[in-house]
């Protein structure tokens, strides 16, 4: 059961970094025309990144088949600490929420997410509510 609410999180993640990249082609279509701005499209674009690898691949692989596949594989149940895997698998909403909050909370959250800019002083809120997503997600 654990491993179906991971795929459906999964399915949701990959959504929201499908519907981030079809915002990206709809900027590609007309050379003379930005539908974003150069700041907006770095959020985009790492919103976009981060959504398909920590919210759609990381789900649906290790959680959606390894909680569903695992335990038939070998016999068994369920797999051991059943309730800290299903807390794991119920913050990935408040994740998810914290993760859209991110990309429209502040500046700092486009190319400067990586560690070089991301480890001065003071990068802005939207760094922190995206580093909180990701610790959520696991």
């Amino acid at each position: 059961r654990i491993g179906i609410i991971y795929s459906i999180m999964g399915l949701w993640g990959g959504l929201m970094g499908l519907s981030l990249s079809f915002l990206l082609r709809l900027n590609f279509t007309d050379p003379y025309y930005n539908l974003i701005g150069p700041e907006v499209y770095n959020y985009v674009i790492t919103g976009h990144g981060l959504a398909m690898i920590f919210f759609f691949l990381m789900p649906v692989i290790i959680g959606g088949f390894g909680n569903f596949l695992l335990p038939l594989l070998l016999g068994m149940p369920d797999l051991s600490l059943p309730r800290l895997n299903a807390l794991s698998a119920w913050l990935m909403l408040p994740s998810a929420v914290c993760f859209g909050i991110s990309l429209f909370i502040g500046s700092g959250v486009g190319w400067t997410f990586y560690p070089p800019l991301s480890s001065v002083p003071y990068t802005g809120v939207g760094v922190d509510y995206l580093m909180f997503s990701l610790h959520l997600a696991g």
